[in-house]
């Protein structure tokens, strides 16, 4: 039923687009195909699996390949077409962030607005030191920058303690960016910053605020991140011990049994954050300590951290958001095939064959190792299986489409605010629905509806959007989420060879 679920939501969405897409011609139909094209293998998989039909991996491989290429190529066709038109700015790769708002409907008025852009841009915590409302030097300074080369002012709506500028964009937007604030820099002493975002009308605005840094961690805060990461260790050890057949806190003494599990679950944990961390320093991003979520179940949900620098785009974003469940999921990935690899008769765990049937990728994966072992009523499975699944789903939950979780910074970068928006509420939907069979979706709802909805604060150029490589790597490591929480049907199951009714 969720799986079907999902397929109606993503033709509904598609569908929407294309009408939205429509009243600009060419340009708007080649980006609403490439947003066919991205969604193009979900859609086919789940809907052939939905229909009990199940496609091997080279199946979804040759469907990966087939959409990436087709995706690039109409790139390639959407920039060709973008500048025979004499368009600057390069249409949205989703057909959701296009600009709806009929041509004789356009105002300049600061009432309609300032509306879109707070909903686009959460200012920056100003102290209270800084003044109401911008200086007429400093407005007059920052009106000099701009130039029919770089951007052509036409509107001044005073914002907060700066400006917006509403008008024309006159070349690309990162080389144009970089120049803007550089000169803004130059005449005013690096007291103000400037983002590029998109407008109400669908056209470039310039937004300048006094530079104000995101607030850094504070020390409760900062106690808090140890107090969890010392629970997570705890339940890593819980886990174990259930895992192994008995409670590790009334049996301490037994510690030797349950460490080794316990060490490989903290070690995918511990790979996800080096990855973030790693990629944040290559950016000179300071990014805050992690928040870890112990669990009994699985030894932790994975954790999550706050920027606190003001990011200068959405590449960055990406890099920063993608580069944690990458080196985690790789590692999980690893330890599961070397698990299974290692499994044989006599293995330390037996599992109901029924437990392959709660991943189609592990399920997958299983049948094509084990061979016809995951026919029989109990599985005999090396320790690395347990230890690579469950860093799985740790990934694969950080990586649903949702406010600040990677997943939905992932999609925020590649798609834009608009779509990452619409993607948080369809997830907390879908959650919302999982829960009647599952009680850890519902936890997993209500978390992220308090903790995790909002969606990342605005990069400096919000215009420039990821290239083709990062958001064939966004749609690869989304399908890879699906396929690791999304459980196979019996009847599927048994058509692979999983269980005795196969």
């Amino acid at each position: 039923m969720i799986t079907a679920l999902i397929l109606l939501v993503a033709v509904a969405i598609l569908g929407w687009g294309f009408y939205r897409a429509r009243p600009f011609g060419k340009l708007g139909i080649l980006a609403w195909l490439q947003s066919v094209v991205l969604m193009a293998p979900w859609l086919t998989f789940f809907g052939l699996f939905t229909a009990g039909i199940y496609l091997n991996l080279a199946g979804v491989l040759l469907l990966l390949v087939g959409s990436i290429a087709l995706y690039i190529l109409l790139g390639r066709q959407i920039r060709a077409v973008a500048g025979e038109a004499g368009v600057v700015k390069r249409v949205s790769m989703s057909s959701e962030d296009l600009p709806i708002e009929d041509a004789n409907l356009k105002t300049n008025s600061a009432d309609e607005a300032l509306p879109s852009i707070e909903t686009s841009l959460k200012s920056e915590p100003s102290g209270d030191a800084l003044p109401s409302t911008i200086a007429p030097e400093d407005l007059q300074a920052i009106k000099g920058i701009f130039g029919i080369e770089t951007f052509f002012a036409t509107d001044t709506i005073p914002y907060q303690e700066g400006a917006i500028f509403k008008g024309n964009l006159r070349g690309e937007a990162q080389p144009t960016y970089d120049r803007l604030a550089a000169n803004l820099k130059e005449r005013l002493n690096d007291r103000f910053r400037l983002f590029m975002v998109e407008g109400l009308e669908g056209k470039p605005a310039v937004i300048v605020l006094p530079k104000v840094d995101p607030k850094p961690v504070t020390i409760p805060q900062l106690i808090l991140s140890l107090v969890l990461i010392v629970a997570t260790i705890a339940t890593t050890l819980e886990t174990s011990g259930l895992l192994r057949g008995f409670d590790f806190f009334d049996n301490l003494t037994r510690w030797r049994e349950v460490l080794p599990i316990s060490v490989g679950i903290l070690a995918v944990l511990a790979v996800h954050e080096i990855g973030h961390r790693v990629l944040a320093n290559r950016y000179q991003v300071r990014i805050s300590p992690p928040f870890l979520i112990p669990t009994w179940q699985i030894g932790s949900f994975g954790g999550f951290f706050r920027f606190e620098s003001v990011l200068p785009n959405r590449t960055t974003l990406f890099d920063i958001a993608f580069a944690g469940p990458a080196a985690g999921g790789l590692l999980a990935f690893v330890m599961l095939i070397v698990g299974l690899l290692l499994s044989h008769p006599g293995s330390l765990f037996q599992l109901p064959t029924q437990f392959f049937e709660g991943s189609i990728l592990v399920g997958t994966l299983a049948r094509i190792i084990l061979g016809d072992s995951v026919q029989q009523s109990l599985v005999d499975i090396h320790p690395l299986v347990m230890v690579g699944w469950l860093g799985l789903v740790i990934n694969a939950i950080n990586l649903m489409p949702a406010g600040q979780l990677d997943g939905g910074r992932i999609v925020q970068a590649i798609y834009g605010r608009k779509t990452a928006g619409r993607t948080t509420i369809a997830t907390l939907l879908i959650l919302g629905l999982a829960s009647l069979v599952n009680p850890l979706a519902l936890y997993w709802a209500v978390l992220i509806l308090f903790l995790q909805r909002d969606l990342e604060r605005p990069a400096l150029n919000e215009l420039t959007e990821p290239d083709d490589a990062r958001a064939a790597l966004g749609l690869l490591v989304l399908f890879l989420m699906a396929a690791t929480l999304l459980p196979l049907t019996p009847g599927l199951a048994g058509r692979l060879g999983i269980g005795s009714s196969f």
